[in-house]
């Protein structure tokens, strides 16, 4: 069951101010969270189906269709997760198509905005996972500045990263870094396989916006991600994460 939280904001309005025409004073805001869960199909409100129906079919008919299965239910949660591991490594794989396979594939946890589910997984779970209009892009590091990467990666706790292997504290520090197994050389490039949104240093991922060079591809990361699932179910595959210890807090 999938589960939204819907801002509610109530603003009260003191009367109009005398000689002002449409004028008023704000006298407070009050704020509430409503969970939008099956409950509320209980008691449907007949007027709004009426005015949906014409709709529906339209939007089923491209939310609906089955790119593939999951094997296990994926969440995106900090430090490592299922769904985070997986898409980090969809953007990793995905870097060959743009030249040499990325050292790095980074994903930021906040941008994955639902569950894959166990079993089928359609176009419209797809969509509410990634809904963004996020791009590949392949950010080129110095490892000084990787390393700052990393730091920044700790910091908020964890994001989705593969071929990397970090220990961090649970106050956000960094003890150790490595990536593809050996320590990060200070002198040595790096190249991170991301999301323009994260590139251009957003979520605190400062140290992306001094790459050595930046390429902002046109692959949209949510049809990276359903081509992965297309490309598991013509394999006979299913999709699959692992926990793997790629963030360790200690």
């Amino acid at each position: 069951m999938k589960m939204f939280r819907i801002l509610s904001l109530s603003v009260c309005w003191g009367t109009a101010v005398a000689g002002f025409a449409q004028r008023y004073e704000l006298r407070g805001v009050k704020a509430g969270r409503y969970e939008v869960t099956k409950r509320l199909d209980a008691v449907p409100d007949s007027a709004a189906l009426r005015v949906v129906a014409p709709y529906r079919h339209a939007v089923d008919s491209i939310m609906s269709p089955v790119l593939g299965e999951s094997e296990v239910a994926m969440q995106a949660d900090r430090p490592e997760s299922l769904l985070s591991n997986f898409v980090a490594d969809v953007l990793r794989e995905a870097s060959v198509r743009v030249g040499k396979k990325a050292d790095i594939g980074l994903c930021n946890i906040g941008g994955l905005r639902s569950t894959m589910p166990q079993g089928q997984v359609t176009y419209g779970d797809v969509l509410e996972i990634a809904p963004f209009e996020n791009r590949l892009c392949m950010v080129a590091l110095t490892g000084g500045k990787l390393m700052e990467l990393m730091q920044q990666v700790a910091a908020v706790g964890g994001e989705g990263i593969s071929g990397a292997h970090l220990v961090i504290t649970a106050d956000g520090r960094l003890l150790n870094a490595e990536v593809g197994g050996m320590p990060i050389k200070a002198d040595s490039i790096y190249v991170v396989a991301t999301l323009d949104y994260l590139a251009e240093g957003n979520d605190r991922m400062y140290a992306l916006k001094d790459g050595l060079s930046k390429n902002e591809t046109p692959l949209m990361v949510r049809d990276l991600i359903m081509e992965a699932i297309r490309r598991a179910k013509a394999q006979g595959r299913k999709v699959t994460a692992r926990m793997e210890g790629r963030i360790v807090v200690q």
